[in-house]
């Protein structure tokens, strides 16, 4: 079996390529556990002085592994407690640059707004589906989306589950910058090359400057979020079944 997490040095950059490209790069119990142990690493290694996260084609991450939740029940999400990847991003010391190639829905999205900025292919489309499946956001969406997009935008897409293209994305501030799909690698790891030739020292001081500027307001809104998510009892019975209709639903809505 492929690796889930493909891991690449380039230039004092550590490109970490989400590798279940089947399932849309849904985070499967094993893809949890390479995620976020690959994040760890990266982390901890001061030869990789800046991250760039992006997905095998055709998707970034369509988010939790439905399948396996409605099989495994409160366990699958228990291993996201135990492993925390899609947190882990935001936590990450070294600065993360997401390369969005492709669908970013739900789950995936609160990983990608992890990232510290965000870049995406011509071919990225995001969507908060969280509420059309029956649960509530529990990654920090609804805390970091809004400082990017505005109360309005997060609140249209997190009620609406409606699906956001690469043109909107950047008007609205969900990514910095669009680019051809066969570019978007380059780019990415070009970007994060420069952020590299910074001192690590000040590069990660930088950040935690950043950081701390919006932990008031981001830490409170994930305490919110946490609490909710805790005291919302999904059907997991319903999970599958929703998934169906919420993918069937966003073919729909994205342009070949």
């Amino acid at each position: 079996m492929s690796p889930r997490v493909l891991v690449d040095d380039v230039s004092g950059v550590r490109v970490l390529t989400l590798n279940r490209p089947e399932a849309r790069n849904a985070l499967d119990g094993p893809l949890i556990s390479a995620l976020y142990e690959a994040l760890l690493a990266a982390d901890a290694d001061p030869a990789a002085r800046a991250v760039v996260l992006t997905g095998a084609d055709p998707a970034f991450c369509a988010g939790i592994d439905l399948k396996e939740a409605a099989r495994d029940g409160q366990a699958y999400f228990d291993r996201h407690r135990a492993q925390p990847c899609i947190p882990q991003v935001a936590r990450m010391a070294t600065p993360v640059i997401g390369a969005v190639n492709g669908a970013t829905f739900t789950g995936g999205l609160e990983l990608a707004l992890g990232c510290d900025f965000l870049i995406a292919s011509e071919r990225a489309v995001f969507a908060d589906t969280h509420a059309r499946v029956g649960v509530l956001p529990g990654g920090g969406l609804t805390a970091r989306l809004p400082p990017l997009v505005g109360p309005g935008w997060a609140r249209r897409m997190s009620y609406t589950g409606e699906v956001v293209d690469a043109a909107l994305a950047l008007r609205i501030g969900l990514v910095t910058e669009v680019v051809a799909h066969g570019r978007l690698r380059d780019r990415a790891v070009e970007l994060a090359a420069m952020a590299a030739e910074v001192p690590p020292g000040t590069l990660r001081a930088l950040k935690q400057v950043y950081v701390s500027g919006a932990a008031v307001t981001v830490e409170a809104g994930l305490d919110a979020e946490r609490a909710a998510a805790a005291e919302h009892r999904p059907d997991l019975s319903q999970l599958e079944q929703r998934r169906a209709a919420v993918t069937e639903r966003n073919r729909r809505q994205v342009r070949p």
